[in-house]
């Protein structure tokens, strides 16, 4: 649930609300209590709150009324140097009126920005530093050049744990009165992989349908296969049973409406899985890169996969072999 979503049905989320970046919030914590903010980066994955953290902030610092303080641009949109120039420019020459003199200006996606208006960005954030602080939101921080940077309070956010997803999932089923199996929970944690929002909006996804949701709700509703259909056809072609593989292939091409790709890379994700020698994985990887770059080439998808399986199969019955 984004920061507006959850504004608008319960209440304004503050920095005591933010879960697991604890550091973080105590360093934010402290810029509240001083009344001063310095300008800031803040880097991380997608999903982990860089975006919510920096508004959580500016809720803290200016009270209830605090868009009248703010600004937000999303840098991947709006990244030329004209826009640094006009709006930016703009925004950060006038004074804020209350306690705290400045006003504070999100800068989304920064690391989309530009090299020219990155430069722009540079001596405009040295010139009205009196009146202006800016919070720049990165995935990549390195894209950020380094004037920048040195101007700059580094916060580095990290995936949030299994445990406060799952708490954080366990909440929203709870309050919106949704029934959810530990299947689906296992399923949406999956998907998510460790990335919050998009963890909510396949929640969401899976709610609308209208049932209790389990895994096989969850992979049909973001187009998945379900690892254990995966995991079936993989057996079946080692054990040397090829054309009831491929059935088992046609069949969730059909159910799931996957692209060869996408089954390509779950079935990446099952090799590391397999109890069979390191040395067999390293094999099975390079044949699944191989296959992949063919697809990529224009190869045709069924062609592709049957020989993937083709070698899972001779994989299958040279380990055999060997044991």
């Amino acid at each position: 649930m984004s920061y507006e979503m959850w504004t608008e049905k319960y209440r304004p989320v503050t920095l005591d609300d933010m879960v697991n970046q604890k550091e973080i919030v105590e360093r934010l914590k402290s810029f509240v209590k001083a009344r001063n903010v310095p300008h800031c980066i803040f880097a991380g994955p997608p999903g982990t709150g860089k975006t919510t953290a920096a508004l959580c902030l500016a809720h803290d610092l200016y009270g209830e009324g605090y868009r009248e303080h703010i600004m937000e641009l999303n840098a991947s949109d709006e990244r030329g140097i004209n826009v640094v120039r006009e709006t930016v420019k703009t925004f950060a020459r006038t004074r804020s009126m209350g306690e705290v003199s400045f006003k504070i200006l999100i800068l989304d996606e920064a690391d989309n920005m530009t090299a020219d208006a990155q430069q722009a960005l540079r001596r405009t954030m040295e010139r009205y530093t009196e009146t202006a602080r800016f919070i720049l939101i990165a995935n990549y921080s390195g894209k950020i050049i380094e004037p920048i940077q040195s101007r700059c309070a580094p916060f580095r956010f990290t995936f949030l744990p299994e445990e406060d997803i799952i708490n954080r999932i366990k909440f929203i089923c709870e309050n919106e009165n949704v029934d959810i199996s530990e299947d689906g929970i296992d399923a949406i944690l999956e998907v998510g992989e460790g990335d919050l929002r998009r963890t909510i909006n396949i929640l969401q996804a899976a709610a609308s349908v209208g049932k209790v949701i389990t895994a096989d709700v969850v992979y049909s509703v973001v187009g998945r296969a379900n690892p254990a259909d995966i995991r079936e056809m993989i057996r079946l072609a080692m054990n040397g049973e090829f054309i009831e593989a491929r059935k088992k292939l046609r069949e969730m091409i059909l159910k799931y409406g996957l692209a060869g790709s996408d089954i390509l890379k779950q079935v990446h994700l099952e090799i590391f899985r397999l109890n069979i020698p390191d040395r067999w994985k390293i094999k099975l990887a390079d044949t699944v890169g191989e296959i992949d770059f063919r697809l990529i080439q224009g190869s045709d998808e069924e062609v592709q996969l049957s020989a993937l399986l083709a070698r899972l199969a001779e994989a299958g019955y040279e380990i055999r072999g060997d044991l």
